[in-house]
């Protein structure tokens, strides 16, 4: 992609992500299958623990389309994001997460130890521009890692998926991430091919040493690290239980349980939940 041609050069985030733009990322079809895609790969290369439901952030989450990923899996999440107007839809789009507005270069204003995880689609690049005369991108870039450090668990990932302009971009972003703590690196899916190659900043917050996952189409066997197997996990996750369809009476009782552990006060369930009405003319 051009120079040009990227979303990060055009305009900053919050600008670029006016209501229009917001409206038609979030209703194209083709976006919404590449996010599921890239919000999968991400929460492989997290390895979470199975039959378990964790706590993650998700940074840069937009509309919430890498969040419906989360909440399928049965995580509770919170998505940040700088532009207004996407969590203007990802209100109307009623997702299961806690939003909030923020800049990911201000850093991240949560209590230590809060999170099990960290997912990012998409969002990373941004904080290599600056879009305001006080803007120094290894600095705000330090002060993101720095603060995320801060509020991950001990041992926890984090994944980035990123479209890196340059090899200087790539340099600058991991320094600063190494210099907040994090250990980790670059993992790449499909090196060869230029459609397919996607690139994911993998850290590590602390704990016992995790070997770097290996990334996909590189001809070599994927790594196991704390015991999780990406294989393993990507075949659970084909073998798994049926998903209900959306808006069936299944879907709905699943989704009011979920508010219901959340805490948030839920209609009761009758015999009338997921019924289908007439339509009045």
């Amino acid at each position: 992609m051009a120079s040009s041609g990227r979303p990060e050069r055009q305009a900053p985030p919050e600008l670029f992500y006016n209501e229009t733009e917001a409206r038609k990322y979030t209703s194209n079809s083709r976006m919404i299958e590449i996010q599921q895609k890239l919000s999968e790969r991400a929460m492989e290369l997290l390895a979470l623990p199975e039959d378990t439901s964790c706590y993650i952030l998700d940074i840069g989450c937009g509309s919430g389309l890498s969040g419906e990923c989360l909440t399928d899996n049965d995580h509770v999440w919170v998505g940040m994001d700088i532009s207004p107007h996407m969590l203007d839809i990802a209100r109307e789009r009623e997702v299961e997460g806690d939003i909030i507005l923020g800049d990911m270069g201000d850093g991240m204003p949560f209590r230590p130890g809060s999170f099990d995880g960290v997912i990012s689609i998409s969002a990373l690049q941004w904080l290599c521009n600056a879009d305001k005369a006080f803007h120094k991108p290894a600095k705000r870039l330090y002060t993101f890692f720095s603060t995320l450090y801060g509020v991950l668990s001990r041992g926890a990932r984090a994944v980035f998926q990123f479209y890196p302009e340059n090899s200087s971009q790539i340099e600058m972003i991991t320094q600063q991430a190494m210099k907040a703590g994090f250990t980790g690196g670059l993992v790449v899916d499909y090196p060869n091919s230029t459609k397919a190659k996607k690139m994911f900043l993998c850290l590590f917050a602390g704990g016992a040493h995790q070997q770097l996952p290996t990334g996909l189409g590189t001809d070599t066997v994927p790594q196991e690290s704390s015991g999780a197997s990406f294989s393993a996990f990507r075949e659970k996750r084909k073998r798994g239980d049926r998903k209900p369809l959306k808006n069936s009476r299944e879907w709905i009782l699943q989704k009011k349980e979920r508010r219901r552990k959340q805490g948030r006060e839920v209609p009761v369930d009758t015999k009338y939940t997921g019924r289908k009405r007439k339509a009045r003319f």
